[in-house]
């Protein structure tokens, strides 16, 4: 399976401390009716850190349900322990989902041989099409091109969602790869840039509240129409820096908690966002024809 356009990081609802299948549902309905092309399920936005192990596979089963099979479902199943990574990914694959996001292993950050050895034993885990996730800002480990050129030798391994924002980088590891790895956006800023030097989507955060806009700036750049990619590019990223202004996800979560859609509630060691970022997120949804 190939996976590309644009694909949301889903935000995991939550009420009264449980996760809240209904809005979960009801988010999953509107991103597909909105034009996204893919789903997943507990990334990074949708606070895998703080999910128990079956939360965290019931929240896959749940988005698989949910889908029904008009669009791929991605599930986050990385770990800082190889052992603990084979295993979600093997829940997340009996539940259901036709794809894996596998993050470096963050805090004890392993060399470039130890990350080679941890995505291999994944890989060979899962009869899954895996997708490899750099993002050094938040895991202290960097996954460097060479590294991700040896891995695009396996068969299902076959994408990387590339989070450090440098386009040289970027264009490195599309240099080494070629048609061998789907090079992804895992930043909102930098997914048309992105896509000008080779990348086939983003997985995205902004488009829990912007899909439609997310979806049709993918889609316009892939039938050739810049000017109109650029011009979705512009009218997102002000929300977009709101986004990311407090720790994510929970400005998010305020955002579809403005829009009545889900309740705002994060799980410590997060906690919701500042009144005053909630202004702002009130206003610039109001601007943005949202409110």
């Amino acid at each position: 399976m190939s996976f590309e356009g644009a694909m949301t990081a889903l935000v995991t609802p939550m009420r009264h401390g449980r996760v809240d299948g209904d809005a979960l549902d009801r988010l999953v309905e509107a991103q597909i009716a909105a034009g996204i092309d893919a789903l997943v399920a507990v990334g990074t936005t949708g606070e895998s850190a703080t999910l128990t192990h079956d939360e965290h596979v019931d929240v896959v089963r749940a988005v698989v349900v949910a889908a029904r099979g008009r669009v791929p479902v991605i599930a986050g199943a990385g770990a800082n322990a190889t052992a603990e990574a084979i295993e979600l990914t093997r829940a997340c694959e009996a539940a259901g989902a036709q794809g894996l996001l596998h993050v470096t292993p963050y805090y004890n950050r392993p060399n470039q041989e130890g990350l080679y050895r941890h995505f291999k034993a994944v890989a060979e885990a899962t009869r899954l099409p895996v997708i490899l996730y750099n993002v050094p800002g938040r895991t202290g480990c960097d996954l460097l091109p060479e590294t991700i050129a040896r891995l695009a030798e396996r068969d299902n391994i076959v994408g990387v969602k590339e989070a450090t924002g440098n386009l040289l980088r970027a264009s490195d590891i599309l240099r080494r790869c070629g048609d061998r790895m789907i090079l992804l956006s895992g930043d909102d800023f930098t997914a048309f840039p992105l896509y000008a030097v080779g990348a086939r989507g983003v997985i995205s955060v902004v488009s829990n509240v912007m899909a439609a806009e997310m979806a049709g700036m993918w889609d316009a750049f892939a039938a050739g129409d810049l000017a109109r990619a650029r011009t979705l590019h512009q009218r997102i990223l002000p929300l977009t820096e709101l986004l990311f202004a407090e720790p994510s996800p929970s400005p998010t979560k305020a955002a579809l908690a403005l829009l009545g859609r889900m309740s705002a509630e994060v799980r410590l060691p997060l906690v919701q966002v500042s009144d005053g970022l909630r202004d702002r997120l009130r206003r610039q949804l109001e601007a943005d024809g949202l409110l």
